[in-house]
C-alpha cells in the first residue's frame, strides 16, 4: 500500500503526460540511428573502395545473382596491359566518349537525356563508365532512388580515389557479356577463342556492341542489328584512338 501511495503521489506531481514529448524523444532516437547508419555506410564504403583499388576487383553482387539463377559464372581478372587497346577504344566510343574529360558524371549527356524525356523522344543513356563501374562492382541491377543515390556516392569515391586507368581496368573486368561471362578475358575466350589481349578491332567492336543488353544480343553469330552497330563502333574506336579520347588510359 505504501508503494502504491508513493506511486500515485509521483504521478500527481508529474502532471498529465504530454504526447509531444514522447514524439520528440522518438524523433531524436530515429535521427541518431539514421546518422549512425549513414556514418557506418560512408566509412564502410570508403574502406571497400580502397580495398578494391588496392587488391583488385572482387566478385560482384550480380555474379552471385547469376549463380543463384543456375548460370555457370566465369571470370578471369587480368591487368589492363593484358586487354587489347581495341576494346578500350571501342567501349569508350560505345559507352562514354567523354570518359577522360568528366569527373564521373557527364552533365552534357544528362541534359540531353532530360531534354529527350521532356520532348517524349526515345530515351538515351547518360550513365558513364565510372557510374557503370560503381554499380556493377558494388551494387545491384535495377532502378530506384536509393540505389541511384548509392551509385552516385560510389562513383564519387572511385573518381576521387582511383585513376581513370584503374576505373577502366575494373570496368572491363566486371562487365557482363551474357551466359555467365564476366570480364573481357572470359568473354574473349568464350566468344572468339582468343585472349583479351589478342582481340581484333572487329572482335572488340562486337563485344562493345552487346554491352547494353548482353543476355539478349549475340556476337556468335551477331544478328543484323549487332553487326551494324559493331561496324559503327569500329569506326568510332578509330576516332577515339586518333583524337586522343583515351588519353587518360594511355597517356
Amino acid at each position: 500500500m505504501v508503494s502504491l501511495a508513493r506511486r500515485l503521489s509521483y504521478l500527481r506531481r508529474r502532471g498529465p503526460r504530454r504526447p509531444w514529448r514522447s514524439l520528440g524523444w522518438l524523433t531524436l532516437r530515429l535521427a541518431r540511428g539514421g546518422a549512425l547508419a549513414a556514418s557506418v555506410f560512408m566509412l564502410g564504403s570508403v574502406l571497400l573502395v580502397d580495398l578494391a583499388g588496392s587488391f583488385g576487383v572482387p566478385p560482384s553482387i550480380l555474379m552471385g545473382q547469376r549463380a543463384l539463377q543456375g548460370q555457370d559464372v566465369r571470370r578471369e581478372a587480368v591487368k589492363l596491359t593484358r586487354i587489347s587497346p581495341h576494346l578500350v577504344h571501342a567501349v569508350i566510343g560505345a559507352e562514354d566518349s567523354r570518359f577522360c574529360s568528366h569527373d564521373g558524371f557527364d552533365t552534357e549527356a544528362i541534359r540531353e537525356a532530360l531534354a529527350d524525356l521532356r520532348s517524349g523522344a526515345r530515351r538515351r543513356g547518360a550513365s558513364t563508365i565510372s557510374q557503370q563501374t560503381a554499380k556493377n562492382l558494388f551494387l545491384w541491377n535495377g532502378g530506384g532512388w536509393v540505389r541511384k543515390g548509392m551509385e552516385a556516392w560510389f562513383t564519387l569515391l572511385i573518381e576521387t580515389g582511383w585513376p581513370k586507368r584503374r576505373i577502366m581496368e575494373a570496368y572491363l573486368n566486371i562487365a557482363e557479356w551474357g551466359d555467365g561471362l564476366f570480364g573481357a578475358e572470359a568473354a574473349a575466350q568464350a566468344r572468339f577463342g582468343v585472349s583479351a589481349a589478342d582481340l581484333s578491332p572487329r572482335q572488340a567492336a562486337l563485344l562493345a556492341a552487346v554491352l547494353p543488353n548482353p543476355n539478349e544480343w549475340r556476337v556468335d553469330p551477331p544478328g543484323q542489328y549487332v553487326a551494324g552497330r559493331a561496324g559503327t563502333l569500329e569506326a568510332r574506336a578509330g576516332v577515339v584512338r586518333r583524337e586522343g579520347f583515351a588519353g587518360c588510359v594511355y597517356p
